[in-house]
Formats: C-alpha cells, structure tokens, sequence
C-alpha cells in the first residue's frame, strides 16, 4: 500500500519539491522554482492549500474523479482532505500556492470566518476557472503574502499576512459566483435533477430504509461535493439545499394529509421522520399550523 504523507507543516510541502520555508506556518510556493519532484504522491493535508495551476503539468486525483484543473485554474484543500498527484512525464511543475497552518488564523477574524469559504471543500469537476484579469489579481495577493513573509516579523506580521489571505479567499468567493452565473444553463439542468431525484425518493421505499433525505444522498447523484453542490442550488434558486428539501417534505406531508385517512404518525415514517414530533415541529414553523390542525382546517 502506498504511503501517505502526512502534511502538517507548510516546510513537509516545501520539501517535497527542494522549496524554501520563510515562515514556519506560512507559504508562497512558485513551483517553477521547484529543485525535486516526485513523479506520484498523496497526501493527507493538515494545512489549508490553495493552487493556481499555469500550465498542465499533472493530474491531481480528490476521492475517486479527477479534479477538472487545467490551465488557469485554483483548487483548494482544507485539513483532513486526501489527494493524489501525478506529474507528466519529462515535465517541470509550474503554478504557484499557498499553505497556512489552522493554528496561524486560530483567534484570528479569518479564523472565525474561515468555514464560509465553501469552496476549501469543493470536489471533482468543481475547480475555479481564471480569466486573464482574475488570474492577476490572484498573483497580485498572492504577491501581498509573499511580500510580508520576506519582512522580518514584528507585531503587524500575522495581522497583516491574514488580512491578505483573506483578501485572497474573499475574490475566489466572488470569482466562483461569477463561475456559477457563467454556467448557468449547465447548472439549470443540475437543478432539475436534483427535483427529479426529490420526486424519485419519495416515491421509492428510500424514505423507509434511508430516512430523511441528505444534502450529501442528493450531491453524490449528480457527482459533486456536498458544499459545491450546496452552493450552485443556493445561486440557481436562491433557496439551501436543505430548505428546498424541507420544503418538499412539507408539500409531501400535505398532500398525505388530506389525500389518505393515515395517522400523522404514520406519515411521518413513511416520509423518514424518526419521530413524529419532528416532523410536527417542522410543520408548524413553516405552514404556522400543526399538521392535525392543517388537516381539520381542509375538512371544513
């Protein structure tokens, strides 16, 4: 079995390709500076990783499908993601990165906000594309960091190099809203399936067997990350995923109500409540009514 490289330190990654550390939990790479490479690795990131890829010089392998990262384009990791890297063959890596420990933005205003930036656990065919203008300024931040990591420390250091992190994750935030618009029509048939796959489950035994649907039940369907997948739902229809399935759970529970003479314990099991107060609970904070007074009312 191959060996996975633990990766909990900015100097491991660095090593890996002859790379100098600056700073012990933060790093710019240029990997066309690269002194080593080996042909294949994986490994288990306990950094943040962000990449520009500049040219195709490889393939990098998250779960079982390969990312879509071509020239141009970012992917990121967040600690505790397992990825696989292999070089071309007779070829030099190009692109540049970045990697800071969790431990450097702990306290931190980014460290509080870190888990808004979705995209850290974006999967396959999920990386962001580039246009010319959004490449530079990526590398105009990047060159921020850079730029602090090469002053000598003192007490604006780490204040100064997360501000410019952040900047950094802020305009990939907006560049992958713009990815999301410019995909629209291919994200319009995502949203289609996903009502599809809705429908599918409650009329199978899925609801029985599996219990309420997921976020995660309906991403791995349509092949993507729970949090892209998340993510381009939230744009298309400006609903969450787990609103727009809350929402079909309770149009579910009405049309049970009112077309069958079932307890609404019983509905509730059959749509994958495991207890029915959940299921009454929900029911009264969306409609304002509890599904027996619902029922009562139609009846009149």
């Amino acid at each position: 079995m191959e060996d996975v490289i633990m990766l909990d330190s900015v100097d491991k990654y660095n090593k890996i390709f002859g790379l100098e550390t600056l700073h012990p939990m933060v790093s710019v790479v240029d990997l066309s500076q690269a002194t080593q490479w080996p042909e294949h690795f994986k490994v288990n990131y306990g950094v943040y990783a962000l990449f520009l890829k500049n040219t195709k010089c490889g393939d990098i392998t998250y779960g079982r499908q390969p990312y879509d990262y071509q020239e141009g384009t970012i992917v990121c990791f967040a600690p505790g993601q397992v990825a696989e890297v292999t070089m071309a063959k007779n070829s030099h890596p190009s692109g540049h990165g970045l990697l800071f420990h969790p431990d450097f933005i702990r306290g931190t205003a980014l460290g509080q906000e870190i888990k808004k930036y979705s995209f850290f656990s974006y999967e396959t065919r999920e990386a962001l594309h580039l246009s010319e203008e959004e490449r530079n300024t990526v590398m105009d931040c990047l060159q921020k960091v850079e730029t602090e990591l090469q002053h000598p420390i003192d007490k604006h250091s780490r204040r100064l190099i997360t501000a410019n992190i952040g900047l950094l994750l802020d305009y990939c935030m907006r560049f992958y809203e713009r990815q999301f618009t410019t995909r629209q029509e291919s994200n319009k048939d995502i949203v289609v399936r996903f009502e599809r796959l809705l429908d599918d489950y409650f009329e199978s035994k899925a609801p029985q067997e599996l219990g309420l649907p997921t976020v995660k039940y309906f991403a791995e369907r349509v092949f993507l990350s729970p949090n892209y997948f998340g993510d381009l739902i939230s744009k298309q229809t400006g609903k969450t995923v787990s609103e727009y399935i809350q929402n079909r759970l309770i149009d579910r529970a009405k049309e049970l109500l009112l077309s069958s003479s079932k307890s609404m314990s019983e509905i509730a099991y059959d749509l994958g409540f495991q207890y029915p107060q959940h299921m009454s609970r929900m029911f009264k904070r969306v409609t304002g009514c509890t599904p027996n007074e619902f029922r009562n009312s139609k009846a009149v």
